[in-house]
């Protein structure tokens, strides 16, 4: 039997072919690893709207995005046949991962791949304000030989706040040090300082401490505007501020005035609380036209290297959970790192997280004549994920059973017959 999935959905093989739309110009790797994977792939520069998007998503089972396309409850409804959502970027505050486990959709992203980007960048930012390069710049483009030094310092012997000290702040706090830099972190989550980096005990602390201050902290909610008129009072007069993580992290109109008055030396934003959807959309910022401001388009993973890197690494993630059911690094349903099928075919079963889940699956599997070759389950939250290689494909009668228990969240099937075609179709 060809791939599966709940009632009234059909399958990418049922369909004659798989298919994958990528957003935002993700890297062409990705196109390469999906199209290797024997999947059409459709590809736009810009990211799509609520209404375009539940329209474009009707016939596909694997979607791409960046950060700037939003995949709601709504278009999640709109996509019968979607098994896997890839975000080619570190956050997924920009998916409603709640809708998306309910119907048993992983969810993949790069946590990883784009941290010495983000971290380049905040070093090079914070050396371009501490020089006042961008003074020095724009005094010769307007025809002045400023030579003093006035103003201008190293960034050695600097003590640098780090906020969030997850993959980027701990490679920052890390590439800081070499520069002769202190490091201070504050971090909700119990942190293992690397180097001679020190903790804090508050944000307070850190505020207080420090000659500059980097956020590197997730999109979750309770974060909106956690940097606001209260936070930048408490930084010392003359720091420097960055921002490279989300835009609605801080209260832009707060920011300008303490840039204005001087109590701030400078600042640098990469994200804004609103940002175009393409590059023919203009930016509009309360920092625009500051002198002392250093403003990048949402850049901090973009570079050629670490776009390269993300496509690769998460296509190949949605290649692996649609053919085998790997969820290793799902952000969003339990993660199994599942080895190659032991039997002719595999069930891929997404449920609801209650006792005797996997008895009554084997009980199933049992009364309809096959032998369980290999069984994983891993529970995450309100839901399970069991992986069970049988010892033969698994008959219609099975599969129905299986979809109408009440447990149900998502049923696929992945047998023998379905990868030795798809393996024709590649070849």
């Amino acid at each position: 039997m060809p791939d599966s999935s709940l009632p009234g959905t059909s399958s990418a093989s049922d369909r004659g072919s798989r298919r994958a739309l990528l957003l935002e110009n993700i890297h062409s790797d990705a196109v390469s690893v999906l199209e290797s994977a024997g999947f059409e792939v459709e590809t736009t520069a810009r990211s799509l709207g609520e209404d375009e998007l539940r329209e474009r998503l009707a016939d596909v089972d694997v979607v791409g995005i960046r950060s700037r396309t939003h995949v709601t409850d709504a278009v999640l409804d709109a996509a019968p046949h979607l098994v896997a959502v890839g975000a080619f970027c570190i956050g997924t505050n920009q998916i409603d991962l709640a809708s998306a486990t309910r119907r048993g959709i992983a969810v993949f992203n790069a946590p990883f791949s784009n941290t010495r980007s983000v971290v380049e960048l905040a070093i090079a930012e914070m050396i371009a304000l501490t020089r006042r390069l961008t003074d020095k710049s724009a005094a010769m483009h307007a025809g002045r030989w400023d030579k003093s030094a006035v103003g201008s310092h190293e960034i050695r012997g600097r003590r640098l706040g780090i906020v969030g000290y997850g993959n980027i702040g701990s490679q920052l706090s890390v590439v800081a040090e070499t520069l002769g830099m202190s490091v201070l972190f504050y971090d909700t989550a119990d942190k293992l300082a690397l180097g001679n980096a020190r903790s804090c005990g508050t944000l307070e602390e850190l505020l207080e401490s420090v000659d500059i201050v980097t956020l590197h902290v997730d999109g979750r909610p309770a974060n909106r505007e956690m940097f606001g008129e209260e936070e930048l009072a408490r930084m010392r007069p003359g720091s420097l501020f960055l921002n490279l993580s989300r835009g609605f992290l801080v209260d832009h109109s707060a920011l300008r005035a303490h840039l204005v008055s001087g109590h701030l030396a400078g600042a640098a934003v990469d994200v804004f609380p609103h940002e175009p959807s393409s590059s023919s959309e203009p930016f509009v910022s309360e920092l625009q036209g500051l002198p002392n401001v250093i403003l990048t388009p949402h850049v901090g993973g973009s570079t050629e290297e670490a776009q390269q890197d993300i496509g690769n690494f998460v296509a190949s993630k949605l290649v692996r959970y649609f053919d085998r059911g790997n969820t290793s690094l799902s952000v969003n349903l339990p993660p199994l790192d599942v080895p190659e099928p032991a039997g002719p075919g595999r069930l891929l079963y997404v449920h609801q997280n209650v006792p005797g889940v996997l008895a009554e699956v084997n009980s199933l599997i049992a009364e309809h004549g096959l032998n369980v070759a290999g069984e994983l389950l891993g529970t995450r939250g309100e839901v399970g994920y069991v992986v069970t290689d049988l010892s033969a494909d698994p008959p219609a009668e099975l599969v129905k059973a299986l979809e109408t228990l009440e447990v149900t969240v998502r049923l696929r099937v992945v047998s023998q017959a379905a990868r030795t075609s798809q393996a024709a179709r590649t070849s």
